[in-house]
């Protein structure tokens, strides 16, 4: 703490935070373990479950699915460059 004040905020931040002095440490151990000891039954936390599982890779498509996406696209592509032939003979 005297050799390297700055290395020992950015190391201990969280202890400075929540007022923690080097010298409390072990009293505060000894009380979490007394605790423990009196009821060592785990206890659950009040967390909400969370909402939805986040799905990153996409849906296995079918046969039929895939053909009939194929389809759109190039109907799309050739109703695009059929517009891009139009303005062009315009001109």
């Amino acid at each position: 703490m005297e050799d390297e004040p700055e290395k020992y905020q950015s190391h201990f931040s969280e202890y400075i935070k929540r007022s923690i002095e080097p010298d409390t440490i072990e009293g505060m151990y000894k009380k979490v373990h007394s605790a423990i000891r009196a009821s060592p039954e785990a206890k659950k936390s009040e967390k909400a479950p969370p909402k939805e599982h986040k799905r990153y890779n996409l849906k296995k498509l079918s046969y039929e699915e895939r053909k009939a996406k194929l389809i759109d696209r190039l109907k799309a592509l050739n109703s695009a460059a059929g517009v891009d032939n139009d303005s062009d003979e315009d001109d």
